[in-house]
């Protein structure tokens, strides 16, 4: 079965469960177009992240540090746009501040042989203190915080019609399954951004140039064999250098998303929470491939734009969801005879479902953590079927196959 049928049949099952569980359970904000507005919103950093991994892990470098660009791209993304007014002027602050840091990053890595983990480490520290730094020198005189920019300007939104209006007009009608439908595929066509449209256009075309042109054929070779790719004349220290900076200006970019969101205009410290992490976790989870990724981030925002929307009650409906899937899953493993998988299904949706039946709501305090728990469950059942490049954080040096 090709690849995209399958990826449309999860989206199916995917959808279909989450409307029988907004029916059975009442909870309208599992599938309305709001909750899937806030899903894009939070799911942009997480996405340009996951992009950044991708190109620098598939050139067999480790890139722990997109936390680190991410941060420096925040504060690029506000001097830039509150410099020259423009938020087109705060995506091309982000993307330059990231891609120093992943420069750094290659620098260390490639260049001087430093433990990726180390520097990936190195590079985040450095990245809160270059910020706070900064922001205290140049946003201090004006904000009158050293820990805020002052505001900028964002982007107009934009919805597509007269498909988005459609889509509304059936939401409103309450239809089982239809307007379900129809909330979570407006809520995609509404509300858009020009950095929307640029991170979802940005998956297919680092799928088409890593996979489809003999320029990520030599990239993707300095990650699995850098010795055989040196041997048949690629220039693996360039590709390496390419790959990371631009893994780091893709971070850049995520973190002037978190600059430009319309809820806090600006450079606020702190203001990444991790998203670099989760993006890492996102590109694990998809398999170091563009629609796995895109998929781990989707999920991770949905997620978080569902318990921001409707709070715990919401989270609690969710456990619902799980409970069911995790029991199709049992059946699914029972029909394939893997009778271990099966109970191992079957035990996790009992558990789930004796959680959500004793308690009447998720509290606000646990459901604010609901995406970095979706993403330590989501990365445990996807361990078993990771396969990252074979050379992935190894040390190369030229003229290692003569």
């Amino acid at each position: 079965m090709p690849g995209w049928a399958r990826s449309a049949i999860v989206v199916g099952i995917g959808v279909g469960l989450l409307a029988l569980v907004a029916t059975l359970t009442g909870q309208v904000q599992l599938t309305s177009s709001g909750t899937t507005q806030a899903a894009v919103r939070l799911l942009l950093p997480i996405l340009f992240a996951a992009l950044g991994g991708l190109w620098a892990e598939r050139a067999g470098v480790i890139n722990i540090g997109l936390e680190g660009m991410m941060i420096l791209g925040t504060w690029g993304a506000a001097w830039a746009g509150y410099t020259f007014a423009s938020p087109y002027a705060a995506v091309v602050g982000g993307l330059v501040f990231g891609a120093l840091g992943g420069l750094l990053h290659a620098v260390a890595t490639v260049s001087f042989g430093v433990n990726h983990i180390v520097s990936g480490v190195a590079i985040t520290l450095l990245g809160m203190g270059v910020t706070k730094y900064l922001s205290t020198l140049i946003f201090f005189p004006v904000s009158q915080n050293p820990r805020q920019s002052p505001p900028v300007e964002g982007f107009e939104t934009f919805s597509v019609q007269p498909l988005a209006g459609w889509l509304a007009a059936v939401e409103r009608e309450q239809r089982v399954l239809l307007s379900d439908v129809a909330g979570l595929l407006g809520g995609l066509l509404s509300g858009l951004t020009p950095l929307a449209v640029l991170g979802f256009a940005l998956v297919p075309i680092s799928y088409y140039v890593l996979w489809r042109t003999a320029f990520g054929l030599r990239l993707r070779s300095c990650g699995e064999n850098p010795v055989a790719a040196e041997s048949l004349g690629v220039n693996v220290f360039s590709y390496k250098y390419l790959a990371v900076v631009v893994s780091g200006a893709l971070a850049g970019i995520g973190g002037a998303a978190l600059t430009l969101n319309p809820g806090q205009l600006g450079y606020l410290e702190g203001q990444t929470g991790g998203r670099g992490y989760i993006g890492l976790a996102a590109m694990i989870f998809g398999n170091w491939r563009p629609g796995g990724l895109l998929a781990g981030s989707a999920l991770f925002g949905y997620v978080d734009g569902l318990q921001l929307r409707a709070g715990g009650e919401a989270v609690h409906a969710l456990l619902y969801g799980v409970s069911i899937l995790a029991v199709g899953a049992a059946v699914l493993w029972v029909v394939r005879r893997n009778w271990r998988s099966a109970a191992i299904s079957l035990f996790a949706g009992a558990a789930v479902y004796a959680i959500y039946y004793s308690i009447d709501t998720v509290p606000r305090e646990f459901a604010s953590y609901a995406p970095q728990i979706v993403t330590l469950l989501v990365l445990a059942v996807a361990s078993q079927r990771l396969r990252p490049p074979a050379a992935i954080g190894m040390e190369f040096r030229r003229g290692e196959g003569d």
